[in-house]
């Protein structure tokens, strides 16, 4: 069997097939974590939970389970049960639920066996993965699985990066801006941010319940499907029909491209219409200055209330004061110190304001007609989806620099305004960088509530790309 090429779906098929025992795959998983060290791709391994699973799996022979005996990932702000939960910060680095959230529940009843709880940046803060509160490697951050001096990405950095390395072939991570899909392009693995409220989102340390959502993030579109099937159920998706597929793409969002990017995207919308698919140029001139209106307004508005009910929640006695006390990574620390606390945001000037009348025009007015502007783009341009690279850059150096602002605004520049409508939105990897041989993600947007009929999309557009070459650095 080549690891390195192994999916969910081949994984099932092997293991129903009782060609391999989840002991074996679960025991290369573990090893190749181990061996991996370097990435920081891991804050929990839990070797042996791991493999009492996997051995209670081989001697119930229960094969038709939908991941019965397949070794999966978790962020660490996901609660999973027994194992801690520290949401990438110190404070809650020895908080250990006793309950798996609905999301991990629907997964270990599919028969999944989790490994461990992967690294992220500091509080889903961030893009960069960039978390100097944890590592196992020599430097701090999460490290990229195809060059070690780069940014995962983030926030759900660890899942990335362990599923662009093939230590696994699929995980959860979280997104509310891009948390899914920018490690997602950046390692190299497909994803689905669904559409808000898909998914349960009880058990996992908040940024904002308006923008929030699980996702899953897989080798390939087919394996994110599955493991949609399992949390949401629902029949199987099949690959679409290219046939009468209508594929928009907005002009600003090709700004800021590198060389790399912009021909590796360019390449797959002309891979799109060779098999038939329609491509068409729209405008949305409106939706930078929406986003903008709604995205760290509500974000940073509702990350004070949503983060002192899930401390309750915890039963841990923190006060949302004693956390932030605590953060460790200096981005994450004055985000939380100069915004959340205080519940200001920057004014017309760049003075800090009260924020409760700025979240209040957003969730009333603004995020209404951002998610007008699209359902009104989709329905009449009669459009499945609309495309764009999904980060403007391939990975960049991983140092305290790659958490600045600046960056942060760069790499979701595609991926937040999709996010504050609330929409579905899949990342395919399309090609290695032609000079920096680095991953390059494409990302399909659908009106909201079509998660189905992406996923469909994208199972059968990576058919076409294929999947890209493992990292050379292999355990």
């Amino acid at each position: 069997m080549d690891f390195d090429q192994l999916t969910l779906t081949q994984a099932v098929t092997e293991l129903c097939a009782k060609t391999v025992t989840s002991t074996a795959l679960t025991t290369e998983a573990l090893g190749r974590a181990k061996a991996n060290a370097d990435l920081n791709a891991f804050i929990t391994l839990d070797e042996a939970g791991a493999l009492k699973a996997a051995a209670a799996f081989d001697t119930s022979g229960n094969t038709n389970m939908p991941l019965g005996g397949v070794p999966i990932v978790i962020k660490d702000n996901i609660e999973v049960a027994g194992l801690p939960c520290s949401a990438g910060t110190p404070a809650l680095k020895d908080y250990v639920p006793q309950a798996d959230s609905p999301v991990v529940a629907r997964l270990r009843a599919a028969g999944a066996i989790i490994i461990g709880k992967t690294n992220m940046h500091e509080l889903a803060f961030g893009i960069s993965g960039y978390n100097v509160a944890f590592k196992t490697g020599p430097e701090f951050g999460v490290r990229n699985a195809y060059d070690r001096a780069l940014i995962a990405g983030g926030s759900s950095s660890g899942t990335g990066a362990a599923i662009g390395a093939r230590i696994v072939a699929g995980g959860l991570g979280t997104d509310t801006g891009g948390s899914v899909r920018v490690p997602g392009a950046l390692n190299g693995c497909a994803s689905l941010r669904p559409t808000v409220g898909r998914y349960p989102q009880d058990g996992i340390a908040p940024i904002s319940h308006t923008r929030d959502t699980a996702g899953p993030m897989a080798a390939t579109m087919a394996d994110v499907a599955l493991l949609d099937h399992v949390i949401a159920g629902g029949d199987a998706v099949h690959p679409a029909d290219f046939a009468g597929l209508r594929i928009g793409i907005v002009s600003t969002m090709l700004a800021n491209l590198d060389a790399d990017t912009e021909a590796a995207f360019h390449a797959a919308v002309a891979q799109m219409r060779a098999q038939g698919v329609t491509v068409v140029e729209i405008e949305m001139p409106q939706l930078a200055e929406l986003n903008g209106q709604v995205g760290f307004p509500v974000a940073l508005y509702e990350a004070y209330d949503d983060m002192v009910i899930y401390l309750a929640h915890t039963g841990t006695g923190l006060t949302i004061e004693a956390l932030a006390k605590e953060i460790a990574s200096p981005d994450v620390k004055g985000t939380y110190d100069g915004l959340v606390l205080p519940r200001k945001l920057p004014g017309p000037d760049n003075t800090l304001v009260d924020a409760k009348p700025i979240y209040d025009a957003a969730i009333r007015t603004a995020r209404p007609a951002l998610q007008s502007l699209y359902g009104n783009t989709f329905a009449g341009n009669r459009l499945d989806a609309i495309a764009f690279p999904t980060t403007p850059r391939v990975a960049i150096a991983s140092n305290p620099d790659s958490s600045s602002l600046e960056n942060f605004g760069l790499f979701i520049q595609n991926t937040d305004p999709g996010s504050n409508a609330g929409i579905p939105g899949i990342q395919i990897p399309v090609a290695l960088g032609a000079t920096s041989k680095l991953p390059v993600g494409l990302e399909l947007d659908g009106p909201a509530g079509s998660d189905r009929r992406l996923l469909a999309i994208g199972m059968a557009l990576e058919k076409i790309f294929g999947r890209l070459p493992a990292p050379s650095r292999q355990a």
